[in-house]
């Protein structure tokens, strides 16, 4: 007799990665997704360092049909508030059975170690379903598997901030210079995924003014 699956949350960050690590995550008959978790930063309500509206992060939970756990912090955050909201998290997922978290991290060892080092001990154990995936190669494979997302923030000492506001579609692989990452996961860009795999449906979203903040150049996406 089979065992039941195990259950899953997927750290979602409302971008592109985070929805293709949900896709393939679902394909795996040994994970249920039964949620998302993300990070808001309540002081603008918005998706933390991607600046989308929670409106937008709940429609694209409720499209996706998986409920939504948010993490509250404000901002700036010390280090140690976002850890110990992170923790209240966890522990929430636990009590509900979570046994699994799954990243769209690619590459960045750093990063893998930090979450696995944070969920060491918990119960939860992490899963990187895109992990040492060629960049150029994962991106095209999103796009031709229908994610349709826009850059909503970027870092324009690393790409240029003409690019705020693109789709991330192929135009915006072949107008990217060669020492950007076609993904952004050296934090070049973030993206809303407004369609792709898993939605009921498209959500209905148009590209609004851009700012530049603390440093980074966001493009603030409107609910149409």
């Amino acid at each position: 007799m089979s065992s039941s699956p195990d259950r899953a949350w997927v750290a979602w960050s409302s971008g592109k990665d985070s929805l293709w690590a949900l896709h393939l995550a679902r394909l795996r008959p040994e994970l249920k997704v039964v949620g998302l978790l993300t990070t808001v930063t309540h002081t603008f309500e918005r998706v933390s360092m991607h600046g989308v509206r929670e409106r937008l992060l709940q429609a694209q939970a409720e499209a996706l049909g998986l409920p939504l756990h948010r993490v509250p912090i404000p901002y700036p955050c010390p280090n140690e508030v976002y850890e110990a909201e992170m923790a209240k998290a966890i522990a929430a997922a636990r009590e509900e059975g979570v046994t699994r978290m799954v990243f769209g991290d690619i590459f960045l060892e750093d990063v893998r170690r930090y979450r696995e080092e944070k969920l060491s001990g918990t119960g939860i154990q992490p899963v990187f379903p895109l992990w040492t995936r060629d960049s150029r190669a994962l991106a095209e494979e999103m796009i031709a598997g229908g994610v349709r997302a826009y850059l909503t923030c970027l870092d324009p000492r690393k790409v240029s901030p003409k690019l705020a506001g693109r789709a991330f579609d192929l135009d915006l692989l072949a107008d990217l210079p060669p020492t950007v990452d076609p993904l952004g996961e050296r934090g070049e860009f973030h993206t809303f995924a407004w369609g792709g795999p898993g939605f009921d449906q498209p959500l209905a979203v148009s590209v609004g003014e851009t700012v530049e903040r603390d440093g980074f150049v966001f493009t603030d996406l409107v609910p149409a």
